[in-house]
């Protein structure tokens, strides 16, 4: 189910419910040939990590922020935090092998299960608070809210060794957030890992619940290749302006 014509309100208010927000910030950053982990390089004079948390922060939803890292990396965040002054409430929790297990972890913390969470990617640091906002509306009101962009180029799938063409209408690029109420996000995330859980969307999918998708923006990249840094920096600076 594609939700671009939903008819949403245009503020959170929903006393009864209960925010949270698990960004995972596992990368290593070999593919941005850096040593340091991509989420603690600098866009814009700041960690992009810092960015993501503070997006989240100031939306209209205002949730509970779980930052799960790599447990080597807990202290060298802490030193970040200092050096920048960065004071956002968050709790930070270690990871575990792979995604799949770094969002188990998360959740895990989360005891209220008549809440919502998103999961987000902490590399995706230009995610709007309107689109923040909108996904925990959708998923209170349909039980998840899948951020998405429609395909603007060709696509052709590999099979049996040709290449297929696809019909690109029908293709959609996932982003993150990907919003759950928490109780069917735990309830999915009780499963073993299996190879083709490739984010959230998907652990879900698998006990037969329907995915809805909301859509998201062509300028919620993700920070994975060198040129991406100077790319978002220029968006950064470009919305500022605006």
């Amino acid at each position: 189910m594609f939700m671009s014509d939903v008819d949403l309100t245009s503020h959170i208010s929903h006393p009864g419910s209960k925010y949270y927000a698990v960004i995972v910030a596992g990368g290593s950053g070999k593919r941005m040939h850096s040593a340091v982990p991509k989420q603690f390089l600098l866009l814009n004079g700041i960690p992009v990590l810092m960015h993501t948390i503070n997006v989240f922060h100031s939306s209209q939803t205002k949730p509970d922020i779980i930052v799960v890292l790599h447990q080597e990396s807990h202290d060298y965040w802490k030193q970040l935090c200092d050096e920048h002054r960065f004071t956002i409430p968050h709790q930070l929790v270690s990871g575990g092998d792979n995604r799949f297990h770094s969002v188990q972890k998360g959740i895990s913390l989360i005891e209220d299960d008549h809440s919502i969470v998103a999961v987000h990617d902490a590399v995706r640091p230009l995610v709007t608070r309107a689109i923040i906002d909108e996904s925990y509306e959708c998923a209170e009101k349909y039980g998840n809210a899948i951020v998405a962009i429609q395909s603007r180029d060709s696509v052709r799938q590999i099979k049996d060794n040709r290449s297929v063409s696809l019909n690109r209408d029908e293709i959609y690029l996932i982003q993150t957030p990907q919003t759950f109420q928490t109780e069917q996000l735990k309830k999915a995330y009780l499963q073993p890992y299996e190879q083709h859980f490739t984010d959230d969307a998907s652990v879900v999918e698998q006990t037969g619940v329907n995915i809805n998708l909301i859509n998201g923006s062509y300028q919620n990249i993700k920070i994975t290749y060198p040129e991406d840094i100077a790319i978002a920096e220029f968006l950064l600076k470009k919305a500022e302006s605006e």
